[in-house]
C-alpha cells in the first residue's frame, strides 16, 4: 500500500496517533529510531527533524553537527503491538545535510540513486527475500540462551515444530503492517525458521527487511524467546543464509537478468564483504548447503546462484550473503553489479565450472578485495568502505 503526505496527516488526525516513530540505519543496516509527538509531523516534512549521528556506525567521520530526518511517506506503518489508544506510527526516513541535501554515506541515498540509474537505462529490479533465523530460549534471568526453542528438522510440523504459532504471529503481524509475506516453515536447524517474500522494488523490499527484522526479534521476546539472525548461532548446525532472488526487465518488459547474474559474479568477490559483514560470516559460507564458489546452476543445490526459468519468466537467486549485511547497501552494489552485466552484455561462465574462483575465505581477504576494487570506490562512500574494512 502506499500513501501521501495528505493521508499520513488524515491517518495520525483519525487514529488517534500520539507518537511518530523516525526510523533510519546504520552502516550495517541496523535500524535506530527517534521518536517525536505526532504535533511535530509538520516539521518533520517540512524541516527535517535534527539528529546527532557521530556515535552511529558509519557517521563517525559527519562533518555535520546534525543530519536531518525526512520520514517517507509511503512507509508508514502502525506498530500492532503497541496501544490501540495512543497508536505509534513508524516511517522510514532519509536523511539531509543542513543544506538539504541528501547526506550521500546514508545508504537508503546510496540505493535510492542506484535505482535512478537504473531507471534512466530502462531497467526495472525486483527482489524477493528469503531469510533464516533460530529461535533461541532465554533463562530465567530473561538472557538468551544457545538452546533452540525446539529439535525439528525441516519442514516438520506440530507438535516437533514448536515455532509453528510464533512463526503464524509474525507474519500475520508484518501483513498489518502493509508487507506481504509469501511462505514460512522450520529449517533444517533445530529452532530454526524461515520467512519469505514476494518480490518488490528495490527500496521496498529493503525497507521490508528492516521491518522484518524488527518484527521477529519483538515477538519472539513477547514469548520468552531470543530471535538470531547471525550466520552461524550453532556451532556444527546449518547457518542462517539470507537468499535474494532478483528479476530485472529492460523497457520492452524482456529478461535481462541473466546478464545481471553474469555481471554479479564478475564482482561478486569485490563485494562479498558487503554481503558478509562479519568474521562468522566466513564460517558459514561453505558449510552445509553455503556457497563458497563463484558458479551457477539450475539446480538449486550449493551454487553461489541459481537460475530458474518457470512460466517464462527468468529469477536469480543469490545465496551467499546473510542477515548481518545491510539490504540497502547490498541492494545497491546488486544493481550496479546487474547493470556492469547489461551494458557488457556479459555471458553467464559454464554452469559449475570447476574453474571457478572461491569466495573469500575471511573477511581480512574479502576486505581487502573491497579496498583495491575499482568497481566499489566508484559507489561506496570513503567512510562506508573504512567502517567495514579497518
Amino acid at each position: 500500500m502506499e500513501y501521501t503526505y495528505d493521508e499520513v496527516i488524515s491517518f495520525i488526525e483519525e487514529e488517534d496517533v500520539k507518537f511518530v516513530r523516525l526510523a533510519f540505519r546504520d552502516a550495517y543496516g541496523v535500524q535506530k529510531n527517534l521518536s517525536i509527538m505526532s504535533s511535530e509531523i509538520n516539521k518533520a516534512f517540512k524541516d527535517g527533524i535534527p539528529v546527532s549521528t557521530r556515535e552511529i556506525a558509519g557517521f563517525t567521520d559527519c562533518p555535520y553537527a546534525s543530519l536531518y530526518l525526512k520520514p517517507d511517506p509511503d512507509t508508514m506503518a502502525i506498530l500492532p503491538w503497541r496501544p490501540d489508544s495512543g497508536k505509534v506510527l513508524r516511517m522510514f526516513c532519509d536523511m539531509y545535510t543542513p543544506e538539504g541535501e541528501e547526506y550521500i554515506s546514508d545508504t537508503r541515498a546510496i540505493l535510492i540513486d542506484a535505482v535512478k540509474e537504473a531507471e534512466a537505462q530502462g531497467i526495472e529490479f525486483r527482489f524477493g527475500n528469503e531469510t533464516e533465523f533460530y529461535l533461541f530460549r532465554r533463562d530465567d534471568n530473561g538472557d538468551p540462551t544457545n538452546v533452540p526453542y525446539d529439535n525439528a528438522g525441516y519442514m516438520d510440523i506440530a507438535p516437533l515444530d514448536k515455532c509453528e504459532n510464533v512463526r503464524r504471529e509474525m507474519c500475520l503481524t508484518i501483513e498489518r503492517m502493509g508487507l506481504r509475506p509469501e511462505r514460512s516453515h522450520h529449517e533444517r536447524g533445530p529452532g530454526q525458521n524461515e520467512i519469505d517474500f514476494h518480490y518488490a522494488k528495490p527500496l521496498k523490499a529493503a525497507d521490508q527487511m528492516t521491518t522484518f527484522k524488527m518484527v521477529v526479534s519483538t515477538l519472539a521476546d513477547r514469548y520468552g524467546l531470543n530471535a538470531d539472525f547471525s550466520p552461524m548461532p550453532l556451532k556444527g548446525k546449518p547457518g542462517n543464509g539470507y537468499h535474494i532472488n532478483i528479476y530485472a526487465t529492460d523497457k520492452e518488459e524482456k529478461d535481462v537478468v541473466k546478464y545481471v547474474a553474469a555481471g554479479i559474479i564478475d564482482k561478486i568477490r569485490e563485494m562479498t564483504v558487503f554481503l558478509n559483514p562479519s568474521e562468522a560470516s566466513y564460517a558459514r559460507l561453505g558449510n552445509s548447503s553455503a556457497p563458497d564458489k563463484v558458479n551457477w546452476s539450475s539446480k538449486g543445490e550449493a551454487e553461489l546462484i541459481y537460475i530458474e526459468t518457470f512460466n517464462g519468466r527468468t529469477k536469480v537467486e543469490l545465496r551467499s550473503p546473510d542477515a548481518s549485511c545491510n539490504p540497502y547497501l547490498v541492494y545497491a552494489l546488486l544493481i550496479r553489479a546487474g547493470l556492469y552485466g547489461i551494458n557488457n552484455k556479459l555471458n553467464l561462465p559454464e554452469e559449475l565450472s570447476e574453474s571457478a574462483m572461491h569466495l573469500p575465505s575471511s573477511i581480512k581477504e574479502a576486505s581487502k578485495l573491497a579496498i583495491e576494487s575499482e568497481f566499489v570506490n566508484s559507489f561506496v562512500p570513503k567512510g562506508i568502505i573504512e567502517e567495514y574494512t579497518m
